[in-house]
């Protein structure tokens, strides 16, 4: 942006206050005595949904470009910032101002990359939109909170997705040709909640890959940075609504968190078939083992001291008797949590003060992971 110093305003790297922005935005903070807040943040309701029929080409069914279809079409927005592809590079991300609701279809699917959406707020301003939506990821969505103040809106929509890890768009090629022979045919990949990974071809093929047989020690340590190795905001909390996939079971989860995304929720009408989220196994056997990798890793990537002819074992039983449902959400942000603090011990202890926000560590008290002296703020 022209404004260089708003980086240092709106990373959430630096100094985040994720009580005082949940407070301003949801009215109140996460409350520990309600099941789940500590892990997913400020909610009024959790839902398991669908849409029906499904978007042609969406990640999943469509719910995050419909959305931003329907603030258009109904006049609620008169911009939706969101992400496409680069004309160039299918993976590449391309932030974008959508208008028509017609071409929010160009947003759908994943991308992975770096991604100056909240740069766009500038052109936002020059051409004196007011009215707008934002579609995007943790670290885009705490930048657009602390500066929109700024920019004098006078209604904003925050759809928000999930994010654990990123990387460039070149080191993203790199694993896709450890995936296939043949990588420029992949149109289609997604983590899917049954510890496998779903890829798809322009040919109509489709691959899984259990998450024991991915090629990680195969990748740089600095394959992801340490911001997303550090990232204490996978459900993006200082959404309005989030659309995610981790507690669906094979379908979408929504994090329904004010009265903003309520009125999100039912711009999709009928069309929305929901259900309540299930939950099924245990995730502290699976959370502790995370941990002992990480903490026995040179660094980066964790560890995979698994004998090869274990892993088909392994990788069948995983999605049968693994975490399901809101158990298996709960069981990632653990285990993110777990990373955050192990991998700022490693590599920048004075940033655990400012950085690791209370809520984290209490869900790391049952792993025998506490704050040291001068980890955390003074409480005066």
């Amino acid at each position: 942006m022209a404004d260089a110093k708003a980086c240092g305003r709106a990373c959430q790297f630096i100094q985040p206050d994720y009580p005082a922005q949940e407070l301003r935005l949801h009215g109140r903070t996460r409350n520990d005595q309600t099941p789940d807040e500590t892990h997913f943040g400020v909610f009024r309701r959790m839902i398991r949904a669908r849409l029906s029929p499904a978007k042609a080409g969406a990640q999943w069914t469509g719910i995050a470009t419909t959305l931003g279809e329907q603030l258009l079409a109904t006049g609620k927005v008169e911009a939706v910032l969101a992400v496409a592809p680069d004309p160039e590079d299918r993976w590449k991300p391309k932030p974008v101002i959508v208008t028509r609701a017609e071409d929010m279809a160009q947003c759908r699917g994943m991308r992975m990359g770096y991604s100056p959406l909240i740069a766009l707020m500038e052109e936002v301003a020059a051409r004196g939109f007011k009215r707008i939506a934002l579609i995007g990821i943790p670290c885009q969505v705490y930048a657009l909170r602390a500066l929109e103040a700024e920019f004098g809106l006078e209604k904003l929509y925050v759809i928000g997705t999930p994010c654990s890890d990123n990387t460039t768009t070149e080191n993203f090629h790199d694993f896709l040709k450890l995936l296939d022979p043949a990588p420029e045919t992949i149109s289609y990949l997604e983590f899917r909640a049954d510890f496998r990974v779903e890829l798809r071809f322009d040919d109509g093929r489709q691959k899984l890959i259990p998450f024991l047989s991915l090629p990680i020690s195969k990748l740089p340590g600095d394959f992801f940075p340490l911001t997303c190795r550090t990232c204490v905001d996978y459900t993006n909390a200082l959404s309005d609504l989030t659309v995610g996939y981790m507690g669906g079971e094979g379908e979408q989860w929504l994090i329904v968190r004010n009265g903003r995304g309520e009125e999100l929720v039912d711009l999709l009408g009928d069309a929305l078939v929901t259900s309540e989220p299930g939950s099924k196994g245990k995730r502290a056997p699976h959370v502790a083992a995370f941990i002992k990798n990480v903490e026995l890793a040179a660094g980066g990537l964790p560890l995979r001291a698994m004998p090869n002819w274990v892993r088909p074992l392994v990788s069948f039983l995983q999605p049968r008797i693994g975490p399901k449902g809101l158990e298996f959400a709960r069981t990632r942000l653990e285990m993110k949590a777990a990373e955050t603090v192990i991998h700022l011990r490693r590599e920048e202890p004075a940033k655990l003060k400012n950085m690791v926000p209370l809520h984290v560590w209490k869900l790391l008290e049952a792993y025998g992971i506490t704050p040291r002296a001068g980890e955390q703020k003074d409480p005066g």
